[in-house]
């Protein structure tokens, strides 16, 4: 009897430690899940500023010459000699092709003996009508016939003095497009003569009707080609299209670079930072602060009247420079962003500043 009454005991003791063991367990939970609830978040401040800046404007394109002749006969006929290849420097003046003369020359023996038999009948004609054998109207006839045949002698000379290509400017040939014993159009093209003055290369780039409305002539330009990827070049705005191109509805952007003792030739792939003289004030963050950035669209957390929560306000990026960010609206009233800490928060979190 007393060993039962020693059993209950020990089961009865057993029940109430499970209790209370379990009692403790559930009261540590509570006390481990409140902070949870009430966890504070730790941020840093930084001051907002504003800066007056010129927003640049970034293209591409080729590298070119602003003296460049694509050069033709003025007549058609059959090519009879190429006297220079592509890549070869040429001087003004210098001969680069010639046409075959036969069909040409016969043209301008036609016009000679044309205008010969003409001079010849006008004189027969002046006797005639000296011994009024010949009436007025035949000598009028024959004075303009005269004239007549005088004119198609100089055309025929003339096509024949332009039955020969010469470079008209100093440079390098870009392209040959016929070659020998080929027949070539009037005014079809067979050369291509580029500039290679220093002082003549420039780069066309196109851009929107926005940027162009802020461009003006003699805006400064940096250019970076990937020929030489260590350098940067300086250049000027020198041409403003006035028209946008009907295919791609941009402005075409004359820049005149500079190459300095560097070879340039044309084709070469060129980046282009224009810098318009017009600027406007930007609103200037540190770029952690922005968050949710999608193109020029984002958002900043800013510190809540009670200092204890945050807003979230939307911004619009104007352009990155270094490590700030120069946004296009004004965050009207604000100071500080935040930027310590904001990759953690939410409209709903409790924050303290560091």
């Amino acid at each position: 009897m007393k060993a039962f009454h020693l059993l209950l005991s020990l089961s009865f003791a057993v029940m109430l430690w499970a209790c209370g063991s379990k009692a403790s367990n559930s009261a540590d939970e509570k006390q481990t899940a409140a902070p949870a609830e009430d966890a504070v978040v730790p941020i840093k401040l930084t001051p907002v500023s504003t800066v007056v800046r010129a927003e640049p404007v970034v293209a591409s394109g080729l590298v070119s010459s602003a003296q460049e002749a694509r050069l033709s006969f003025k007549i058609g006929g059959i090519i009879n000699r190429m006297f220079v290849e592509e890549g070869q420097s040429v001087r003004k003046g210098q001969l680069l092709a010639t046409l075959d003369l036969t069909e040409i020359n016969a043209q301008v023996s036609q016009a000679q003996f044309a205008n010969e038999k003409a001079e010849r009948d006008l004189g027969r004609v002046k006797s005639l009508y000296a011994d009024t054998a010949a009436t007025l109207e035949q000598l009028q006839n024959a004075t303009t016939g005269t004239s007549l045949a005088k004119q198609n002698l100089t055309i025929a000379q003339f096509n024949r003095s332009f039955a020969q290509i010469r470079s008209t400017v100093d440079g390098t040939v870009t392209r040959k497009i016929a070659n020998a014993g080929e027949f070539i159009a009037p005014g079809g093209s067979v050369y291509t003569i580029s500039s290679n003055r220093p002082n003549d290369w420039v780069v066309r780039v196109g851009v929107s009707d926005k940027d162009w409305a802020r461009l003006r002539l003699g805006n400064h330009a940096s250019i970076k080609l990937d020929a030489y990827p260590d350098k940067t070049f300086s250049g000027t705005v020198s041409e403003l299209a006035q028209a946008a191109d009907p295919v791609n509805k941009l402005y075409e952007v004359e820049v005149r670079i500079n190459p300095g003792a560097v070879k340039f030739a044309p084709g070469l792939f060129a980046k282009v930072t224009l810098v318009p003289a017009q600027s406007r004030s930007y609103t200037l963050v540190p770029v952690e602060a922005i968050v949710e950035g999608n193109g020029k669209e984002g958002f900043v957390y800013v510190l809540a009247d009670d200092r204890k929560h945050v807003r979230k306000l939307p911004i619009k990026i104007g352009f990155l420079d270094g490590d700030k960010v120069l946004l296009t609206n004004s965050l009207s009233g604000v100071k500080d962003v935040v930027t310590g800490g904001s990759a953690y928060l939410t409209e709903e979190s409790t924050v303290v500043v560091k």
